[in-house]
């Protein structure tokens, strides 16, 4: 009885705001994801530590709308962003492990990931990897839609760590950025051996090949999504010796 109460009132208050939302071209959305998530957050700069990850909202760029990232761990987690239709971009919500190593004293240094994105929007699903001074960034999309291109100039195609990429070098005025397109179509799920691209970039000269690795980013770098779209990590994880 109590139940058919319940619904027969989400009906009656829920049915009419639909309804008046959708007279004026509006839609009722919210980020369903991040109800029975272990954790969320819609601040700016939301963080969560977990398993050696940190979880980042990171809603930096101008003329941002609104963004919630939810997480039940640092492996699977995900945002709800709705960000306005103009250029530039918005946010780069993501997950990180510390390294904090010389290139030329790792072994191995692989990732593996699997995700859920939108077919509409703007944006690019991408790693990002630092040097400890944050002077160099490395960016590997592997999946990108919409309006969104790489910052610099076209450097020569190379085939590195399990894919063949697309090269771009640029500067962004506070640090240098390489970045790598996948080829052959957008990639959803798999593992990239990220070791061998950072010496590739060594032996081009653009870096020493003792250049500490600091940390190693993944997420979504988010120029539009407007009405609200929703980015799934399904699974993720880095590994370094």
């Amino acid at each position: 009885m109590i139940r058919a109460a319940r619904k027969l009132f989400l009906n009656r208050v829920i049915t009419p705001l639909i309804a008046v939302l959708a007279a004026f071209g509006l839609t009722l959305t919210t980020a369903t994801s991040a109800h029975a998530a272990t954790w969320e957050s819609s601040d700016q700069w939301g963080t969560w530590n977990n398993g050696g990850y940190i979880l980042y909202n990171n809603i930096w760029g101008s003329g941002a709308g609104s963004q919630t990232i939810w997480a039940n761990s640092y492996s699977n987690w995900g945002v709800w962003a709705n960000h306005p239709n103009t250029g530039g971009i918005k946010s780069y919500p993501n997950a990180k492990r510390i390294v904090n190593r010389p290139l030329n004293q790792l072994n191995s240094l692989t990732s593996n990931y699997n995700v859920t994105v939108p077919s509409s929007g703007a944006y690019n699903t991408t790693y990002d990897i630092w040097d400890t001074d944050y002077d160099h960034e490395v960016m590997l999309w592997m999946n990108w839609t919409g309006p969104v291109g790489p910052l610099g100039t076209y450097q020569t195609r190379v085939t590195q760590g399990g894919h063949t990429w697309d090269v771009y070098r640029g500067s962004n005025g506070a640090n240098n950025v390489y970045s790598f397109l996948r080829v052959g179509g957008n990639s959803y799920s798999g593992s990239v051996n990220i070791l061998p691209i950072l010496r590739w970039i060594a032996t081009q000269g653009w870096w020493p090949s003792n250049e500490p690795i600091g940390d190693v980013q993944f997420g979504y770098e988010i120029t539009s999504s407007a009405g609200g779209l929703n980015f799934t990590t399904n699974s993720f994880g880095v590994s370094y010796s």
